[in-house]
């Protein structure tokens, strides 16, 4: 076995990602403080060729030296926007008839393993919180599923960026597998 190099790999460039059709799953950060965790997020974002990022709240918006980091230029190819009130962003996308997913630790929460189907003819979004205090409840009580990432250790959360670059790829699995 012989690792690929980079010329390997047939990567698309910026303009030709732009042009192509998108998986419909959009990424809705809220209130995330670290910079290198939303610069880790769009690059699984990339990856996936997720539709959009809504950054909301005191989340920081590209262009940032620390976001730039860990981006790696994929601030550059996923469509972003920044919209201050998550609640305001969710009715509007509800409205929209966009399925909303908050990724939290709640009563009644779907076990992200359990999860063996979804509507792919609908667009979803996921919800990431704040990495201390989680998504709101209130969002939470707005959104039409809970999807909680099983975990066996002795802490009770992953870092956000990883649980980001779990629950996208088991939805972008879902949703191709349809």
């Amino acid at each position: 076995m012989r690792k690929l190099k980079n010329s390997e790999l047939n990567r698309i460039d910026i303009s030709i990602f732009k042009s192509i059709k998108k998986t419909p799953l959009i990424i809705i950060l809220d209130n995330i403080r670290s910079l290198n965790n939303i610069g880790s997020i769009f690059r699984t974002s990339d990856a996936f060729l997720i539709e959009k990022i809504y950054l909301c709240g005191i989340t920081a918006t590209p262009p940032n030296r620390k976001i730039t980091k860990t981006a790696i230029g994929s601030t550059e190819s996923v469509e972003w926007e920044y919209i201050n009130d998550i609640n305001n962003l969710v009715e509007n996308l509800i409205s929209q008839e966009v399925k909303i997913w908050s990724v939290e630790q709640a009563v009644k929460s779907s076990k992200l393993k359990d999860l063996k189907s979804i509507d792919a003819d609908k667009k979803h979004a996921l919800i990431f919180g704040n990495e201390i205090d989680g998504v709101s409840q209130e969002v939470v009580n707005k959104s039409h599923g809970v999807i909680e990432i099983s975990q066996y250790g002795t802490k009770h959360s992953l870092n956000i960026s990883v649980a980001a670059g779990i629950v996208v790829w088991k939805f972008y699995n879902l949703i191709k597998s349809n």
